[in-house]
Order: C-alpha cells, then sequence, then structure tokens
C-alpha cells in the first residue's frame, strides 16, 4: 500500500515561495503518475501539477502555470511543489497523491493513493 506524507506547508505573504514536499512509500509497482492537488474552502479540488516517474512529462494547470514546478526525488522517493509568486487565491490545503499505471499525468479524482494534506496560506 502506497503511503503519501505531505510536509512544506506554511503561511507566506503574496509574492513569497514555498515548496511542499511528499515522502512515499510502499511502493509495489515500478512507476507511478503522481500529481498535486488543492482544495480551498467551499471550492472543489483541483489537480494543479502531475508527473510520471518514470519519465520527464509534466502537467500544469493554467492557473498555476509559470509559477509552480512540480518536480521528483526517484533516490528519496520523493516529490516536490515548488510554488513561487504566491498569491491569495493559492490559498487552501495541498495534497499529493498517486496512481498506477495505466495512469494520466493529469491529476485526477480517480488517483488511488492520497495523503493527509497540508495547508498553505497567502496573506495579501
Amino acid at each position: 500500500q502506497v503511503q503519501l506524507v505531505e510536509s512544506g506547508g506554511g503561511s507566506v505573504q503574496t509574492g513569497g515561495s514555498l515548496r511542499l514536499s511528499c515522502a512515499a512509500s510502499g511502493y509495489t509497482y515500478k512507476n507511478y503518475c503522481m500529481g498535486w492537488f488543492r482544495q480551498a474552502p467551499g471550492k472543489e479540488r483541483e489537480g494543479v501539477a502531475g508527473i510520471y516517474t518514470g519519465g520527464s512529462s509534466t502537467y500544469y494547470a493554467d492557473s498555476v502555470k509559470g509559477r509552480f514546478t512540480i518536480s521528483q526525488d526517484k533516490a528519496k522517493n520523493t516529490l516536490y511543489l515548488q510554488m513561487n509568486s504566491l498569491k491569495p487565491e493559492d490559498t487552501a490545503m495541498y495534497y499529493c497523491a498517486a496512481d498506477s499505471t495505466p495512469c494520466t499525468i493529469v491529476p485526477g479524482p480517480e488517483y488511488k493513493y492520497w495523503g493527509q494534506g497540508t495547508q498553505v496560506t497567502v496573506s495579501s
């Protein structure tokens, strides 16, 4: 069973940066699709970035393109989300999720494994 633990959330001012981490364990397949989601109060969950652990392809939602970067350290089984130029509308609970192949790097509700989330708050 894949287990995912997020960290790195916090409070920053507009224009600031944060780097989220997602430590993964319990892999049973060689590669997975992994992604970051976020959900703000009263809003639907949004997939913001995705990556395939066996390649270099990435996906970004339009709302974060050019500001967020998803990356991985395969040796550490850790997924990252570097968030720059943060805006108040980025405030949300951020979740790491993974799906076994066949899968898509466009993060969606079909992803099988989920972390507990880490809160990001951006103040104006």
